[in-house]
């Protein structure tokens, strides 16, 4: 079931995007060589405890997690895209690190995700996080009112494959409000004009992933972690974005 916000429920949604933002912006800062994942996850949590907000992820189970997630923020390193889950591991220099996280603050929802290259980067990684950063930003442009569902994939995947990238639609954008995944569903690539008409009120994740050279992904046998079938690395950006009158509204700007 699709569900519209008030403007009173959108302004109330906005600590949980603030919150959001500053513990990946916290993130990205702390995320060096040498750092541990599960200290990033520390950090995530010892946040989560201190603001009095409530993790997405720990106890999250759904049908294609092996068991509850158990750690509160998703780390997925090079060849893992999405679903990461957080262990014993040292990053090292030139990692593609992207950190997905969702917190709730006075029961509403954000959920948002970055990518970072840890120390020395490669071209070929800052290239892909820029296509999946500009695919975030046309895909926002379009959250407009009396567009559609398909417009918002339309322009995700008009940028992924003007980069020559491909596009898996298996994971993508949802509704985010009182639960960290809702209708409707939002693919990273579609037809124009097509699905659900947009609405002000309607809150929704954007999150454009991209791996160099595939499609196609695999679980880890840590029964989360989604890595690229052919060891190239991916991309993930997102945002929680609010569809008002005056257009849209990022609650996890950083």
């Amino acid at each position: 079931m699709i569900e519209l916000r008030t403007p009173t429920q959108i302004e109330q949604m906005r600590p949980a995007g603030r919150f959001v933002a500053d513990v990946l912006a916290a993130l990205q800062e702390a995320a060096d060589v040498g750092v541990n994942l599960l200290e990033l996850d520390e950090l995530a949590h010892r946040m989560i405890k201190e603001r009095g907000a409530e993790s997405c992820y720990i106890d999250y189970h759904p049908s294609f997690g092996a068991m509850p997630f158990g750690k509160v923020l998703c780390t997925s390193v090079n060849d893992a895209v999405l679903h990461g889950l957080p262990f014993d591991y040292e990053l090292q220099d030139g990692d593609l690190l992207s950190v997905d996280f969702a917190a709730a603050v006075d029961g509403w929802v954000s959920d948002s995700a970055l990518s970072v290259v840890v120390g020395t980067p490669r071209e070929e990684d800052l290239r892909l996080i820029d296509v999946t950063t500009r695919a975030l930003e046309a895909g926002i442009a379009a959250a407009q009112p009396d567009n559609r569902i398909g417009d918002i994939s339309a322009a995700i995947a008009e940028v992924a494959r003007g980069a020559g990238l491909k596009i898996n639609t298996q994971f993508g954008g949802h509704g985010v409000g009182r639960t960290m995944h809702g209708d409707p569903h939002v693919p990273n690539d579609g037809r124009a004009g097509r699905g659900f008409k947009l609405q002000p009120g309607l809150v929704i994740a954007i999150e454009p992933w991209f791996l160099h050279t595939t499609d196609e992904i695999y679980t880890d046998s840590d029964g989360w972690t989604l890595r690229s079938a052919d060891g190239s690395r991916g991309a993930h950006m997102e945002h929680t974005v609010a569809v008002t009158a005056d257009g849209p509204l990022v609650l996890t700007a950083r």
